[in-house]
Protein backbone atom coordinates (compact mmCIF):
# COMPACT_ATOMS: atom_id res chain seq x y z
CA UNK A 1 0.00 0.00 0.00
CA UNK A 2 1.44 3.30 -1.15
CA UNK A 3 1.94 6.27 1.18
CA UNK A 4 1.71 9.09 -1.27
CA UNK A 5 -1.35 10.06 -2.51
CA UNK A 6 -1.65 13.00 -5.27
CA UNK A 7 -4.53 14.82 -5.88
CA UNK A 8 -6.21 14.63 -8.74
CA UNK A 9 -8.79 16.59 -8.75
CA UNK A 10 -10.97 14.62 -11.25
CA UNK A 11 -13.33 13.32 -8.39
CA UNK A 12 -17.45 14.58 -9.18
CA UNK A 13 -18.55 17.48 -7.22
CA UNK A 14 -21.45 17.64 -4.37
CA UNK A 15 -23.49 20.55 -4.58
CA UNK A 16 -25.62 21.22 -1.92
CA UNK A 17 -27.42 24.39 -0.02
CA UNK A 18 -26.43 25.30 3.54
CA UNK A 19 -28.80 23.77 5.91
CA UNK A 20 -31.47 26.47 6.32
CA UNK A 21 -31.67 25.72 10.24
CA UNK A 22 -28.10 26.96 10.35
CA UNK A 23 -28.32 29.80 7.83
CA UNK A 24 -27.83 33.23 8.97
CA UNK A 25 -27.96 35.73 5.48
CA UNK A 26 -28.32 34.75 1.75
CA UNK A 27 -29.17 31.12 0.63
CA UNK A 28 -25.77 29.71 -0.04
CA UNK A 29 -24.68 26.47 -1.72
CA UNK A 30 -21.93 25.26 -1.33
CA UNK A 31 -20.11 22.64 -3.46
CA UNK A 32 -17.24 20.22 -2.11
CA UNK A 33 -14.91 17.79 -4.23
CA UNK A 34 -13.30 15.04 -2.07
CA UNK A 35 -10.23 14.36 -3.18
CA UNK A 36 -8.96 11.70 -0.86
CA UNK A 37 -10.26 9.63 2.39
CA UNK A 38 -8.32 7.55 5.12
CA UNK A 39 -11.23 5.87 6.74
CA UNK A 40 -13.61 8.00 8.36
CA UNK A 41 -11.38 10.23 10.11
CA UNK A 42 -8.85 12.11 7.57
CA UNK A 43 -10.11 13.80 4.16
CA UNK A 44 -8.94 16.41 1.64
CA UNK A 45 -10.51 18.32 -1.23
CA UNK A 46 -11.92 21.30 -2.54
CA UNK A 47 -14.84 23.40 -1.31
CA UNK A 48 -16.73 26.48 -2.61
CA UNK A 49 -19.39 28.28 -1.46
CA UNK A 50 -21.41 31.40 -2.65
CA UNK A 51 -22.16 34.39 -0.86
CA UNK A 52 -24.16 34.06 2.59
CA UNK A 53 -23.79 33.04 6.26
CA UNK A 54 -24.13 30.56 8.80
CA UNK A 55 -23.97 28.66 12.25
CA UNK A 56 -20.57 26.16 12.37
CA UNK A 57 -19.32 23.98 15.15
CA UNK A 58 -16.58 22.06 14.72
CA UNK A 59 -15.64 18.64 15.96
CA UNK A 60 -12.62 18.60 13.88
CA UNK A 61 -9.26 20.00 13.25
CA UNK A 62 -9.79 21.38 9.29
CA UNK A 63 -6.53 23.47 7.50
CA UNK A 64 -7.69 25.88 4.91
CA UNK A 65 -5.97 27.31 2.24
CA UNK A 66 -8.63 30.25 0.29
CA UNK A 67 -7.97 29.79 -3.42
CA UNK A 68 -10.28 32.81 -4.54
CA UNK A 69 -12.69 34.93 -2.85
CA UNK A 70 -13.07 36.57 0.59
CA UNK A 71 -14.58 35.14 3.84
CA UNK A 72 -15.32 36.15 7.87
CA UNK A 73 -15.10 33.66 10.54
CA UNK A 74 -16.23 34.76 13.79
CA UNK A 75 -16.05 32.72 17.02
CA UNK A 76 -18.73 32.87 19.25
CA UNK A 77 -17.97 36.20 21.40
CA UNK A 78 -15.15 37.26 19.50
CA UNK A 79 -14.36 39.34 16.26
CA UNK A 80 -14.27 38.60 13.13
CA UNK A 81 -11.21 37.06 11.10
CA UNK A 82 -11.03 38.08 7.13
CA UNK A 83 -9.23 35.46 4.98
CA UNK A 84 -8.96 36.10 1.11
CA UNK A 85 -6.97 34.16 -1.63
CA UNK A 86 -3.36 32.94 -0.67
CA UNK A 87 -3.88 32.97 2.81
CA UNK A 88 -3.97 29.83 4.89
CA UNK A 89 -5.89 29.05 8.37
CA UNK A 90 -6.65 26.23 10.82
CA UNK A 91 -9.52 25.47 12.88
CA UNK A 92 -9.47 23.95 15.95
CA UNK A 93 -12.22 21.25 17.30
CA UNK A 94 -14.48 23.59 19.49
CA UNK A 95 -14.83 25.90 17.59
CA UNK A 96 -18.33 27.97 16.87
CA UNK A 97 -19.12 30.91 15.44
CA UNK A 98 -20.51 31.98 12.27
CA UNK A 99 -18.64 31.27 8.57
CA UNK A 100 -19.87 33.84 6.00
CA UNK A 101 -18.64 34.17 2.58
CA UNK A 102 -18.19 37.78 1.07
CA UNK A 103 -17.14 37.32 -2.10
CA UNK A 104 -18.20 33.55 -3.77
CA UNK A 105 -14.88 31.33 -2.50
CA UNK A 106 -13.04 29.00 -3.33
CA UNK A 107 -10.88 26.78 -0.65
CA UNK A 108 -8.41 23.45 -0.56
CA UNK A 109 -9.12 22.09 2.78
CA UNK A 110 -7.70 18.60 5.09
CA UNK A 111 -9.89 17.18 7.68
CA UNK A 112 -8.67 15.26 10.47
CA UNK A 113 -10.89 14.16 13.33
CA UNK A 114 -9.45 12.45 16.71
Amino acid sequence: MTKLHPIAGASPVDRQAIDPKRVIEGAPVAETRLDYACGDKTFAGEWASDVGAWRVTYDEWEFCHVLDGVCELTPDGGEAQRFQAGDSFVIEPGFAGVWRVITPMRKRFFIRYD
